[in-house]
């Protein structure tokens, strides 16, 4: 499973403390993920970033 973060990012940073083996913040003060799959141990807390987005902004790819 991938993730992927849409334009609609505030970059409040929650996704990067709740999941940082799959997210992180650009340069551009908004969150990426990871463009391989989600590593198994990090399969749970990576969708308890995406579902606490407070914008909802991550996706599953």
């Amino acid at each position: 499973m991938k993730y992927v973060v849409n334009d609609g990012c505030i970059g409040c940073g929650l996704c990067e403390g709740t999941c940082p083996e799959v997210f992180s913040m650009s340069d551009a003060g908004v969150a990426v993920a990871i463009d391989t799959d989600v590593p198994d141990d990090a399969l749970d807390t990576a969708a308890e970033a995406k579902d606490g987005c407070p914008v909802g902004a991550i996706e599953e790819a």
